[in-house]
């Protein structure tokens, strides 16, 4: 569980983020979402240490990152998985050899224990057989998935995804949130994403913070969406004449439904 209390960071004297707490459950998909400029991709830099607040803390589980040592944040990184935006893989680096860089970096494990790691890595998100491949060679879907295996190489306590379904089809988006879901809860891992997509939010949204202006004004979970009374919320997630119209059914015909991939 990673709880986040009464943090503040400011820019150029402009407060970005105005007194935030949240929790982040264990074993659930934990997603941030919010208009562009909202604060919350400052407020997931500062989760993962790229940004300092002026105030407030951030405890993995009751110990304080803002607290902690050069060498402690160095230990707490090796319990973190980072899924990028733009899958980051190193395209001079085989499929395999991706997976594996973490695994170097931050083990002491034999050649023969990285790669059979590894295998087993790319096996659970659906790549076994594409080792060999280079990410030029794969799709975008694929690449994503390249991704994510590297993420949970290390077996990580917590993991954090900034906007994983960032150029994907939507199909290959539901195949992306799903396994995400999936990893979630066989591993009991702290999955925290940020994202614009109302399709995740809908979908795997377990424990969803909403940010606007800096502040976290709604938290609850994609069941409770439908019929939350922030305003600021409801313009946000419902913006689409097709959402809206979900809203209008709902509220037409009083009767709850509960969100799910098609």
């Amino acid at each position: 569980m990673i709880q986040v209390c009464d943090i503040e960071k400011s820019f150029d004297g402009t407060k970005v983020l105005k007194g935030v707490s949240a929790t982040f459950e264990t074993g659930k998909t934990n997603l941030i979402i919010g208009q562009s400029g909202s604060g919350k991709t400052v407020l997931m830099k500062s989760l993962v240490g790229l940004i300092r607040p002026e105030k407030g803390q951030i405890l993995y589980d009751g110990r304080d990152l803002l607290k902690m040592s050069r060498e402690q944040i160095q230990h707490l990184r090796t319990e973190i998985g980072m899924l990028f935006q733009g899958s980051a893989l190193f395209d001079s680096e085989t499929v395999l050899g991706n997976v594996e860089f973490p695994l170097m970096m931050y083990t002491n494990m034999s050649f023969a224990e990285r790669r059979k790691r590894a295998r087993f890595c790319l096996e659970r998100v659906g790549l076994k057989g594409a080792d060999a491949k280079f990410p030029s060679e794969i799709s975008g879907g694929m690449q994503k998935r390249v991704a994510i295996a590297r993420a949970i190489a290390l077996n990580p306590k917590y993991l954090f995804c900034d906007e994983p379904n960032s150029g994907l089809d939507p199909k290959t988006s539901i195949l992306i949130d799903e396994l995400l879901s999936d990893i979630t809860h066989e591993y009991g891992i702290t999955t925290v994403i940020n994202t614009h997509d109302m399709n995740s939010v809908l979908g795997i949204g377990e424990n969803i913070i909403f940010i606007n202006h800096g502040h976290r004004e709604w938290v609850g979970d994609n069941t409770m969406i439908y019929t939350a009374t922030n305003q600021a919320l409801t313009n946000f997630v419902f913006a689409t004449e097709l959402f809206q119209k979900v809203k209008d059914y709902m509220v037409a015909n009083g009767t709850p439904v509960t969100p799910h991939h098609e």
